[in-house]
């Protein structure tokens, strides 16, 4: 069965892929190689290879991060806002998987290095997908255009992978999901699957399990997940900007994306949406 997509805007630029999580096969896509902005979405690389290095025996769980003081940043997370910022590295990417954390991100990007989480997703055989940079509170010409970049087409399958354990090691895999269980963000897609936004680690409603990531700009919406539900399962990624736009057009973006995710809890829990 297909997933229907609802109306997207025409002043938005889309890239939008479903695909069923054990067959690979398409269910819905909108202008999947389009290449997007995708905000925070590229920290999921960095969460890899922090995964990889944990695994391989390269960082140590209970190392207390270093921030950088040119890596300093605020906005998305709790780390800047704490009074005792030196976490470990576990808990700097459980910050990171369950509210996006800028600071932690920064941190962790410093401690792996920028250059080997930019090999991460060409390493995964993705050529028009990465995380870029590190976080700024402001991106000057000088700097790398974006923090991350992304096509619907790879992101889905980056999420699909991750849900079957492929990306590095099942392992590796399982530690990613198991820190994006944690995500707080259910304000796009998540919206209309109608979860507890704080307490959605197990199969809280409609025996749905999710695993995702968002990421939010001024011009941007994006989220990918891995959603399992007694019906099927899928692996999605929905991006859109509009940084062309004289206007903001997160409101027409935002009900696109809840209706994509009403779709996708009918699929997936075999209960026809309203």
């Amino acid at each position: 069965m297909a997933v229907r997509l609802p109306p997207l805007d025409q002043r938005v630029r889309w890239s939008v892929s479903v695909i069923d999580a054990v067959t690979g096969s398409t269910l819905a896509t909108h202008e999947p190689h389009v290449v997007c902005e995708t905000a925070s979405i590229g920290k999921v690389f960095l969460l890899i290879e922090v995964a990889r290095g944990l695994e391989a025996g390269e960082l140590d769980p209970d190392q207390r991060i270093e921030i950088p003081e040119e890596h300093r940043v605020a906005d998305s997370g709790l780390l800047y806002r704490m009074r005792d910022q030196r976490v470990t590295v576990l808990d700097a990417a459980l910050l990171v998987g369950a509210v996006s954390d800028n600071l932690a991100t920064n941190a962790l990007l410093w401690l792996c290095g920028l250059d080997r989480v930019r090999a991460v997703a060409p390493s995964l055989g993705f050529s028009d997908t990465s995380l870029h940079d590190f976080i700024r509170n402001e991106r000057t010409p000088d700097l790398p255009w974006t923090p991350s970049y992304g096509t619907g087409a790879e992101l889905a399958q980056l999420m699909r992978r991750l849900g079957s354990g492929d990306v590095v090691s099942p392992s590796v895999s399982a530690r990613v999901l198991d820190w994006l269980s944690a995500d707080v963000d259910t304000s796009m897609v998540a919206d209309a699957l109608l979860l507890d936004p704080l307490a959605h680690v197990d199969d809280e409603y409609q025996g749905m399990v999710l695993r995702h990531k968002t990421g939010s700009t001024s011009f941007a919406r994006i989220e990918i997940g891995h959603l399992a539900g007694r019906a099927a399962t899928v692996a999605y990624a929905v991006a859109a900007n509009w940084k062309d736009s004289a206007d903001d057009l997160r409101a027409p973006v935002l009900r696109a994306m809840h209706g994509i995710g009403e779709q996708l809890r009918a699929h997936v829990t075999g209960i026809p949406a309203s």
